[in-house]
């Protein structure tokens, strides 16, 4: 999930949808939309805020993360698995991953980045079907193990993006070929929005009319939706992956926090404010706090990178800009 001025817009098509069912006989539903995908191509500058790359991004369609999306990148025998970002609901690959692309690329990594789930008639990505968006990353995955010739892949999900790579590593063979998953402030267990997501998963029909007032996946990251009960049942993970969530205790968008974590054999879970108290980074801060990237990356390679200088960040850091910008 993505956008500050999404939480409100959320709350409100969650309440509007339970009310709707709740004072009326029946509701019914639009079918779910099919999406698309794409490789974004032209290089955007590194961005140093959410604000700023969502700006950028909403200026410059298609761009792609600096220093990513080369598939003439041979990966390294210390780099030998490419690493390919998923991005968050409503948003795409610049917009998320404008500080962690470059990041890791400056590492050594080769790394590839996709703009998926655009569901038909919506202005952004990120709102499709999951279980396509899923598809839509297996098959990128597999053209950039064509194009750099590496056997295997790592992967890292910012928020949806997470629930997409996960989907794909657990449901769709995806486990056969990548070797690490990182979640970033994943909703493994979903989201309740404040209460809201719990009423709606529980009144019949509700769900169906939320996904008519908000988005598909939008909807399926809900705490009990019909995909995470899927997802995570019997175990949230499977054999052969290692599986690591980077979460934080102050989410804007996961409650409880501890949704956050997987719970199957294997799991790493690691916290922001275990790590650094003073480092008050919410959902939507993630992947442009620094000392967040750098948990990043040391999920990545733990033996090689330890975790970066921390420092005091406030509480809602990066959310103001976040709605100005959409605003604006």
């Amino acid at each position: 999930m993505n956008g500050a001025r999404r939480i409100a817009g959320a709350l409100a098509g969650i309440a509007a949808a339970v009310a709707a069912v709740t004072g009326a006989a029946t509701v019914t539903a639009a079918p779910a939309p099919g999406s698309s995908a794409s490789v974004p191509v032209a290089p955007g500058p590194v961005a140093t805020t959410h604000a700023q790359a969502a700006g950028y991004a909403e200026e410059h369609p298609g761009t792609a993360p600096a220093r990513s999306n080369d598939f003439g990148c041979v990966p390294s025998p210390d780099r030998p698995r490419p690493v390919v970002l998923a991005h968050g609901t409503d948003s795409n690959s610049y917009s998320d991953w404008a500080a962690v692309a470059p990041m890791l690329a400056e590492a050594g990594w080769c790394v590839f980045a996709l703009d998926y789930g655009k569901a038909d008639g919506a202005d952004e990505y990120g709102t499709g079907d999951i279980r396509v968006s899923a598809a839509q990353l297996g098959a990128f995955v597999e053209r950039v193990r064509a194009g750099t010739g590496a056997g295997e892949v790592d992967l890292v999900g910012y928020s949806q993006g997470a629930t997409v790579a996960r989907y794909y590593v657990n449901r769709l063979g995806g486990s056969a070929v990548v070797e690490r998953w990182v979640g970033v402030a994943s909703p493994s267990y979903g989201g309740t929005f404040y209460g809201l997501g719990t009423a709606a998963a529980a009144a019949p029909g509700a769900t169906g009319a939320a996904e008519a007032f908000l988005s598909v996946a939008l909807v399926q990251q809900l705490q009990g939706s019909e995909l995470l009960t899927e997802l995570n049942t019997p175990v949230d993970t499977v054999p052969g992956v290692r599986y690591t969530t980077i979460g934080s205790r102050v989410d804007e968008v996961i409650q409880p926090s501890t949704n956050v974590a997987l719970r199957g054999p294997g799991a790493v879970n690691l916290t922001i404010q275990d790590l650094c108290p003073q480092d008050q980074t919410g959902h939507f801060n993630m992947v442009y706090d620094p000392f967040s990237l750098t948990v990043i990356r040391h999920a990545l390679d733990p033996e090689r990178y330890a975790l970066g200088e921390c420092v005091p960040v406030p509480l809602g850091t990066g959310i103001p800009e976040l709605i100005i910008e959409s605003n604006s």
